[in-house]
């Protein structure tokens, strides 16, 4: 086993970036592929949250919750996105989300890598609770704002 020279975090002999920073290994080749995720209860804890959120659960920066409370939000690469996303696998300016009446809707911003709802290659979805969303190598999970 080596480690992260960044982070020191364990690293498996093909992982291409350390799981838990994103630090690209030197001499790794990445492929994309889309990862399926076995749903699990209690991801986060939507009771005690006003709005709908989303969720990392696979990928850089794990843990990381964002409150979507806005009616529009951009996700990508770049610093200037409301959600960032950063890893090479995710394009600049990846993706939009936008609240409807029916909750909020992504939309592929013509991406290098796709936009993926539950494992389906989409350019727009209207989300669901609990929907699993992959950009690059990040899958979030969308939690609705809860029924009270």
């Amino acid at each position: 086993m080596t480690t992260c020279p960044v982070c020191n975090a364990q690293l498996a002999e093909t992982d291409t970036a350390c799981p838990v920073c994103g630090f690209k290994l030197i001499g790794q080749t990445q492929a994309f592929k889309p990862i399926t995720m076995n749903p699990t209860p209690n991801m986060a804890s939507p009771q005690l949250l006003s709005e709908a959120t989303l969720s990392i659960v696979k990928g850089p920066q794990v843990g990381n919750v964002f409150r979507l409370s806005t009616d529009t939000l951009t996700i990508g690469r770049s610093p200037q996105c409301d959600i960032f996303l950063n890893d090479m696998t995710v394009s600049r300016m990846h993706a939009t989300m936008r609240r409807t009446p029916a909750g909020y809707e992504i939309v592929d911003a013509d991406s290098f890598n796709g936009l993926w709802v539950n494992n389906l290659n989409v350019k727009d979805a209207v989300l669901k609770d609990g929907d699993v969303i992959q950009i690059g190598t990040f899958c979030l999970v969308y939690q609705a704002t809860p029924q009270m």
